[in-house]
């Protein structure tokens, strides 16, 4: 599909690339993998035909399309979002309105017989590639990506002027994922979407019909969306086919290899240079020397990265808690007219490792404020337990260092003394070696102060830890020192992370926030997806529920934690088998209600098939009649027949769109 053909590029006097040859094929899914500064951006562009090479092609065919995603810097006005994404469409909606304008001009009377011919013959060619390219669902295609990366339907009509940085790049992503280019450049496209969007986006690429080249420092997601890393490295690349878990393995063991190797041709080059130093100026062993020598000269010498030092770290200690750490009772908080967080109790105790979950907005920033006391409920109260020694790192933490220190005493300040002799070590965890520890900390890059607020933050004694995003900006290698040093933490944990390796390896309960609420699910991530996966097989949607033959009682939410219950209830329908008589009533209950939904569904199903199936039979009939000879000669009494053409044919389209909606949800319900 895409070849490179003895690349080289070179920046700034550094040279990144170098007589690389490589290509990707049709459908491969690519990480494109490699330490900071490799150039993994660079070749995105170089591929997406918005940088030259300074030797060697980038080779592509004709009608190869290729789309980029960039990391940040996109913005779009003068729109309503469902319009700018509709654009990605644009060739659809320009088919669907020259459509529109050929049915007004079938419709004149005064047209001639000549060009209603001709307009007759034009819209029949449209409606039959209009089809084709299944322009019948192009609203439904929009709307479901743009709520599958967060975009409610009320922020459908929202001017594009309004989006933050953070949603205009979501939307960029939209159109992008809507136009369906033939090779696909994701630049980190995973840092503005919160963990539900991030799923979707899994799940879409999966099953994305062309090739796909991806720059992440999500792990999971590597893990679900490739099957083939492209490792950036020393120059040139390295293909590894399989996930990134498996190319970690299969890296290291390369390196060691590559490293037995070098230190076997250093060996072997020192024997030789020691035999030239010994008889250079021996006339009788001149020869000798000389022969050596050239042979040093034709050496090919080889490289190895240099290797990433992993810390073994332990925060320092501090006193233990008491069992209850902190709680909310009854907290609202609200800005202006919006209520975030409303009547919400939570209890969190000591050795919890609680992960805040929902989408963007939805107030996990607002809850870890008001865990911290970093700001006052409106109502209700905070409660903080006994010898509780709370470190709280906010989003925006790497914003309050102090410029004026260098990256060392960023570090030195604040932190006990015994932990003074690990600063070098968790400094060059976190890519800081050399001169880099007399920078002051005002000069650093956004990337770069928020490595070093996290580093700061494992250097101090806490038993609480209040985490906000500390992911952000993060690289992987610097994800797993952090992500070593909190498995290892023996004290309290709650953080908001859009990481979902991370998520996956701390969390031992979550917390779901939105609609002002805070809802406890005990167990992991994975756990918590399939509650709620079995909870909405169970909660039918409003427009199935209207069909259902007979009411039944609502099933109960998972509850919210409060001071009573304490932090170890159950999420109704997760756990084990009950062994009550009420819990086996209920489930049964509960059974025959899904079963009723599911029955439901399948008559509704069975409907949508024979409506289909009749206007199906009605298009076929008024077809064959529109192709009788003369049908077109009276055309007051032809063009009542060719609007009911037209008005089946949509209506058809929307019978689709309801049958596939319908259909999934059967599916997820088996």
């Amino acid at each position: 599909m895409i070849q490179l053909q003895s690349l080289t590029k070179s920046f700034g006097g550094r040279t990144l690339l170098e007589r690389v040859t490589w290509q990707v094929g049709d459908r491969d899914r690519v990480g494109l993998c490699g330490p900071n500064g490799a150039g993994k951006t660079t070749l995105l562009k170089m591929l997406a035909g918005l940088d030259e090479p300074d030797g060697g092609e980038v080779l592509k065919p004709n009608a190869l399309t290729v789309g980029y995603l960039p990391q940040d810097g996109l913005a779009h006005s003068g729109r309503r979002v469902v319009d700018e994404a509709s654009l990605a469409l644009k060739p659809l909606l320009d088919m669907k309105a020259e459509m529109h304008d050929l049915e007004h001009r079938l419709g004149d009377q005064s047209l001639p017989q000549e060009a209603h011919d001709h307009a007759l013959h034009r819209y029949s060619e449209l409606q039959d590639r209009f089809t084709i390219a299944d322009g019948y669902h192009l609203e439904l295609k929009v709307a479901t990506v743009l709520r599958g990366l967060g975009f409610s339907d009320a922020d459908f009509v929202e001017e594009t002027d309004h989006l933050s940085g953070g949603w205009q790049m979501r939307l960029a992503l939209a159109k992008l994922l809507l136009s369906q280019p033939g090779l696909l450049l994701l630049d980190e496209p995973t840092n503005h979407l919160d963990l539900d969007a991030r799923n979707w986006l899994e799940s879409y690429l999966d099953v994305y019909p062309h090739s796909v080249i991806v720059v992440s420092h999500d792990r999971y997601f590597l893990d679900t969306v490739v099957n083939r890393i492209a490792d950036l490295s020393l120059r040139t690349i390295a293909d590894y086919p399989c996930n990134y878990s498996t190319y970690l393995e299969q890296r290291d063991a390369r390196m060691e290899r590559l490293r037995e190797a070098k230190r076997r041709q250093d060996e072997e080059i020192e024997r030789v240079q020691q035999f030239i130093d010994r008889f250079r100026y021996q006339a009788t062993k001149a020869a000798q020397v000389q022969s050596r020598i050239k042979a040093l000269e034709k050496i090919e010498r080889i490289e190895v990265p240099p290797e990433r030092k992993r810390i073994a770290f332990h925060f320092p200690s501090a006193a233990k808690s008491g069992r209850a750490v902190v709680e909310l009772k009854g907290a609202r908080k609200a800005y202006a007219d919006k209520v975030v967080l409303d009547s919400v109790d939570l209890l969190v105790e000591r050795g919890d490792r609680i992960a805040l979950v929902g989408p963007n907005g939805a107030g996990k920033s607002t809850l870890m404020r008001l865990l911290s006391a970093d700001c006052e409920p409106d109502a209700g109260s905070r409660v903080l337990g006994h010898q509780v020694v709370v470190q709280y790192f906010a989003q925006d933490e790497a914003t309050r260092l102090d410029p004026g220190l260098t990256v060392y005493e960023t570090l030195a300040s604040g932190s006990p003394s015994q932990m003074v002799p690990a600063i070098r070590n968790v400094l060059g965890g976190f890519l800081f070696s050399g001169d880099d520890v007399y920078k002051k900390a005002g000069v650093l890059s956004g990337g770069e102060r928020t490595r070093l607020a996290v580093a700061r933050m494992l250097l101090r004694p806490s038993n609480t830890l209040l985490l906000d995003e500390p992911t952000n900006h993060l690289d992987i290698d610097s994800k797993e020192v952090l992500l070593d040093a909190l498995a290892d933490y023996g004290g309290t944990m709650v953080f908001v992370s859009h990481d979902r390796y991370f998520v996956e390896r701390l969390a031992t309960k979550i917390v779901e926030v939105g609609a002002g609420r805070a809802l406890l699910y005990p167990g992991t991530y994975a756990e918590f997806l399939w509650s709620k996966a079995v909870q909405g097989s169970l909660q039918v949607a409003p427009v199935v529920a209207a069909i259902a033959a007979k009411p039944s009682p609502a099933a109960k939410p998972p509850v919210s934690v409060s001071p009573a219950t304490g932090a170890a209830q159950l999420v109704r329908g997760v756990g084990s088998t009950p062994a009550g008589f009420e819990d086996r009533k209920r489930e049964t209950a509960e059974r025959r209600k899904k079963d009723r939904a599911q029955q439901a569904l399948r008559d509704r199903l069975t409907e949508l098939e024979t409506r289909i199936a009749d206007r199906e039979q009605a298009i076929k009939a008024i077809e064959q009649t529109m192709s009788a000879h003369g049908f077109f000669d009276d055309r007051s009494a032809a063009q009542p027949i060719v609007e009911r053409h037209q008005l089946l044919m949509w209506e058809v389209g929307d019978l689709l769109n309801q049958w596939e909606m319908l259909q999934a949800t059967v599916d997820a319900g088996r």
